[in-house]
């Protein structure tokens, strides 16, 4: 059994879930952080000290913080040859996709833009700073644009990790409200994540309790 620390609208714990939920794995969650708290308690912090979520313990393991370890970890135990591969090559070819999909993408998204216009009120929104935070993402996703106009998921014909850190941040994206350009294969892409029950339940999730008035 896994258990699971962290709330449901957090990104990163949505990209824990949609694995888990893919694998089909047991678990349990527990909410913790934002509204909920407790994250800051010396029970938590002796799991993770950097108070952060997701965390994960697999049985009597020792916990485990940062959602990229985490998602290997999980990949590496349980998921199949398709989904991470057992060659070193073949593994590395779907990691740099998923490490690019972390460093790049998401951290291209989130703070720069998801937090400024869902968690800053629309009297304190710097618009130059979101615009540039566009030309800075859209540069990435026309590296997701070629790739996925070749194949049907982001590192080749077949779902693997690479989707799970990639695809997690994109419900949001096309939901937020800004003006996006156009994407044809990412925006194809998307609707074939939006088949998956695992992206459904565990992915898009409203995040109305995260925006700023």
């Amino acid at each position: 059994m896994l258990k699971i620390w962290g709330r449901k609208t957090s990104s990163n714990v949505q990209a824990l879930m949609w694995c888990v939920g893919e694998l089909n794995l047991p678990y349990e969650r527990y909410d913790i952080g934002h509204r909920f708290g407790g994250n800051d308690t010396p029970e938590f912090l002796a799991m993770n000290p950097n108070g952060t979520v997701p965390v994960l313990q697999d049985g009597d393991d020792e916990p485990l913080w940062e959602t990229g370890a985490i998602l290997r970890y999980i990949a590496r135990v349980y998921g199949n040859e398709a989904f991470w591969p057992s060659s070193a090559a073949e593994c590395a070819q779907v990691d740099k996709w998923t490490e690019w999909a972390k460093v790049s993408v998401s951290h291209s998204f989130t703070a720069p833009l998801f937090w400024r216009v869902v968690r800053t009120a629309s009297k304190d929104r710097d618009q130059p700073a979101i615009d540039n935070a566009m030309k800075v993402l859209n540069k990435f996703l026309d590296v997701a644009e070629v790739q996925l106009s070749k194949h049907a998921y982001i590192a080749g014909e077949g779902f693997t990790l690479a989707d799970v850190q990639f695809g997690h941040i994109l419900y949001r994206y096309f939901d937020i409200d800004i003006e996006r350009e156009s994407f044809p294969a990412l925006e194809q892409y998307y609707e074939r994540l939006k088949q998956r029950p695992a992206f459904v339940e565990h992915v898009m999730v409203s995040y109305d309790d995260l925006r700023v008035k």
